[in-house]
């Protein structure tokens, strides 16, 4: 055998131990192949229900949310409904109740005054007739107060000596509302 023919030879040998090891993996390859499948198939098996209950929960969150939507959206104009009926009643009832309270007060004080001994009771700061008119009196010395007859007139007093009072008449008749010596 020649040096050509020899080598031919090795090479068909080669040749053929490469497509023995070629065949073997190729096999190798097939079974791993059947394996990943198997995997494959057992993954969408699982996964596939697991998707579709995906699908229903957001369906169902998606839902919701739309009834959540529609809650506040109702609940805002409750709360708006609410706060603009507060505010009606605060402005029907905040004057009344405040003359009411203002009623309660004076007549408290009123009853107050009685109950210890008339006019006298406040040392002349709030009475009927008092020396400084520093109270709410009907008649004062000086009128510093919101008497009803002042000396001075230096309060808003309906007679005054001088005619200084804001808003009663004068003992000289030229009072705001034209009233003659105090009178009406």
């Amino acid at each position: 055998m020649s040096a050509g023919q020899i080598a031919v030879l090795v090479a068909s040998v080669a040749c053929v131990a490469a497509v023995a090891g070629l065949l073997v993996s190729i096999r190798s390859l097939r079974g791993q192949v059947d394996r990943l499948r198997l995997v494959a198939d057992e993954l969408r098996r699982q996964t596939v229900p697991l998707v579709a209950d995906a699908h229903r929960v957001v369906d169902q969150a998606a839902t919701e949310m739309e009834r959540v939507g529609a809650v506040l959206d109702s609940t805002e104009s409750v709360h708006a409904t609410v706060d603009s009926a507060s505010r009606l009643a605060y402005r029907a009832f905040a004057n009344p109740v405040v003359k009411v309270l203002a009623v309660r007060a004076g007549a408290a004080t009123g009853i107050r005054r009685l109950a210890s001994g008339g006019a006298s009771a406040d040392h002349g700061r709030s009475s009927r007739a008092s020396a400084n008119g520093a109270g709410s009196s009907r008649a004062s010395a000086d009128g510093a107060g919101s008497s009803r007859a002042s000396a001075n007139g230096a309060g808003s007093s309906r007679a005054s000596a001088n005619g200084a009072g804001s808003n009663g008449a004068a003992s000289n008749g030229a009072g705001a509302h034209g009233h003659r010596n105090g009178r009406r």
